[in-house]
């Protein structure tokens, strides 16, 4: 259940980022929401909670890097598929 849990605050988290960056197409795109939810709450929620002090407890300041670490994600998954594509 947990792990389902995780797969969800992820997907979630990924689209919050879309949002903040601003949709491109039409939807979201919930393959990218996925990656950048999970790859950036790892990232940048663990580094959150850890600088601020809070363990590895679900805090404020985990949520906050998650979504701080999804846009950085999202954002650059976005520049590497316009540099590609402009190639």
């Amino acid at each position: 259940m947990l792990i389902l849990g995780m797969i969800l605050f992820g997907m979630l988290v990924g689209a919050a980022a879309q949002l903040i960056l601003g949709r491109q197409g039409k939807g979201i795109d919930w393959t990218l929401a996925l990656v950048a939810g999970l790859v950036g709450s790892f990232i940048g929620g663990l580094l959150a909670s850890l600088l601020a002090g809070d363990g590895l407890q679900l805090r404020p300041s985990g949520i906050v890097g998650s979504i701080v670490g999804a846009v950085i994600v999202t954002a650059g998954w976005r520049w590497s598929r316009t540099r590609n594509v402009t190639r």
